[in-house]
């Protein structure tokens, strides 16, 4: 699927847009024709909201050149200056693609926020299990979420902070669907942190490593082993 719709950053506060080099690559418009546009329906696009732009750096390896403006527009925006091209058959098309695709990317930002608002009540009793944990410490609790956040994106925080940007809380960058297997990994550790399981059998258990239970005799204590 083509993107045509983008976020504005990847924190639960992102804001869906498209821009003119999408329409005019998806419309059969040249891309001067649609900044044109833009240009000149500026006042009618601004009754919906601030029309933001970035200014791109001009190729690596060109020579010279100045930085170039593109416009981000949001869904009403890019709605309205699409009414003011020629209603051709891939015009209608792109309309189609357009619209579907400023949903799909509003429901996933709806569906995440709404996770992470549920989520809050289990992340104060996860800080409680951690606070009253047998093999609690200084550093226990950021030991577990920097554990919950590498299982449930496959990024330690560091890693997703680079490649998605910035964020007060590393919670605030996942997707939806690393939002549930947070939340699912997230159920575990309270219950395994409730048994009084060590760190080393939680990073196994939630990691997949080999546990072997060693019988030691009645005498003796009986081993734990990770590989």
């Amino acid at each position: 699927m083509l993107d045509l719709v983008f976020y504005s950053d990847s924190t639960l506060k992102a804001q869906p847009y498209t821009t003119p080099e999408v329409i005019a690559a998806n419309t059969g418009n040249s891309l001067k024709a649609v900044n044109n546009l833009v240009r000149y329906k500026k006042k009618h696009l601004e009754r919906f909201g601030v029309l933001h732009f970035e200014n791109a750096k001009p190729p690596k390896n060109s020579k010279g050149g100045r930085p170039r403006k593109i416009y981000h527009l949001n869904e009403q925006q890019a709605t309205l200056l699409i009414t003011f091209l020629d209603n051709t058959p891939q015009v209608e098309l792109f309309k189609v693609a357009l619209v579907k695709q400023f949903y799909e990317m509003r429901d996933e930002l709806t569906k995440r926020n709404i996770n992470r608002a549920i989520e809050k009540p289990v992340k104060k009793t996860l800080m409680e299990s951690v606070k009253n944990w047998k093999y609690t410490s200084k550093h226990a609790y950021s030991n577990i979420n920097r554990l919950l956040i590498k299982g449930a994106t496959g990024l330690s925080i560091k890693a997703l902070k680079k490649e998605r940007g910035d964020a007060k809380a590393a919670l605030d960058l996942l997707t939806s669907q690393e939002q549930e297997k947070y939340k699912q990994l997230e159920q575990k550790v309270i219950a395994y942190i409730e048994a009084n399981f060590d760190y080393q059998l939680i990073k196994a258990l939630l990691t997949g490593k080999e546990i072997k239970f060693i019988y030691q005799g009645a005498m003796q204590d009986d081993k734990l082993t990770i590989n």
